[in-house]
């Protein structure tokens, strides 16, 4: 199981990295959030809003992957593995919350422009971007932003938050040279677009993996192409590719075989799909083998029947 193995390593890797991300973020929030208060400025606030969503992110990415690795039972028998997938719609959702909630202040801000600390606010946003720099290279470096949603949308959101900190500099910088009191507001709304988006990102990839949407990952004809030219294959139907939670996808279908095939051969022809399979992103296949004399379907996707409750049952 060499590839089980590699995935427990970046899960480790991932866990540990978060964790020491989540520390440094929500310590320097507290200071931004502080610093927002006393300077008052908005964009500093709405820099420690975004830094709270980051906290929420990896806090509850850190938890993912710890739920995650609860065994499998019979209550769930997948285990609780889609957790993070519940977590990151949820983070989303909170996102966009947050979003709204700097848009609504920073319109009241920009009627009349409160006074600004000007100097407090580009020393602490320096040091945001510092501290945002630091967190998203410690994740670069060793985490898996590339392939797991849970990672990444933690990532996305260290890198969204960065430009934060970006926008409070420059925001203080034109209040200091021009007397721009409206730049602080505008900073915070930038901030809160960038919120928006990575937000509605997050939750719409979640919602994909919770309505079972085919993986991004996996090309669907190629799929049934590898199903249908494996020698001694007569015909799909009935088939499913979903997601358990990033980096996990699992398929089902029922294929048709000729009637005299023994089990020694339909094993041996599984094996062979299985492996063929796994190499297109799926690792977790089922199929059931039948004869053309098998009442079934022609539709290669499942069709269910609404209105077969009770009789009429669907054959799966």
């Amino acid at each position: 199981m060499g590839q089980g193995h590699g995935h427990d390593h970046t899960h480790g890797a991932n866990k540990k990295i978060l964790l020491i991300s989540f520390l440094i973020i929500t310590g320097y929030m507290f200071v931004e959030a502080v610093g927002g208060y006393v300077t008052n400025s908005l964009a500093l606030l709405s820099d420690a809003g975004h830094m709270l969503s980051d906290a929420l992110a990896l806090g509850i990415a850190l938890l993912a992957f710890k739920f995650g690795e609860k065994a499998a039972n019979l209550s769930k028998t997948f285990g609780y593995k889609r957790f993070e997938i519940l977590a990151a719609v949820l983070n989303g959702v909170t996102l966009i919350l947050i979003a709204l909630v700097i848009f609504y202040e920073a319109i009241q801000r920009f009627s009349n422009p409160p006074e600004v600390a000007t100097t407090g606010m580009l020393i602490i946003s320096s040091i945001g971007l510092a501290v945002n720099i630091l967190v998203a290279w410690i994740m670069m470096r060793g985490g898996d932003t590339e392939n797991n949603l849970n990672m990444r949308g933690a990532f996305l959101h260290v890198i969204s938050d960065m430009l934060g900190s970006v926008g409070a500099i420059i925001a203080a910088l034109l209040i200091m040279f021009f007397g721009w009191g409206w730049a602080d507001p505008l900073a915070s709304v930038i901030v809160a677009a960038l919120v928006l988006r990575s937000g509605y990102y997050v939750m719409k990839s979640g919602l994909h993996v919770l309505m079972e949407g085919t993986p991004t990952n996996v090309e669907m004809n190629d799929v049934i192409q590898t199903i249908t030219n494996t020698t001694g294959i007569q015909g799909v139907h009935d088939l499913h590719v979903w997601s358990i939670t990033s980096g996990l996808n699992a398929l089902s279908c029922h294929v048709v075989v000729d009637d005299t095939m023994s089990i020694a051969e339909s094993e041996k022809m599984l094996r062979k799909i299985e492996h063929d399979l796994e190499h297109k992103g799926i690792q977790h296949v089922t199929i059931q083998f039948e004869t053309s004399a098998h009442k079934h379907d022609h539709s290669i996707l499942c069709k269910v029947k609404a209105e077969s409750s009770g009789h009429g049952h669907h054959h799966h």
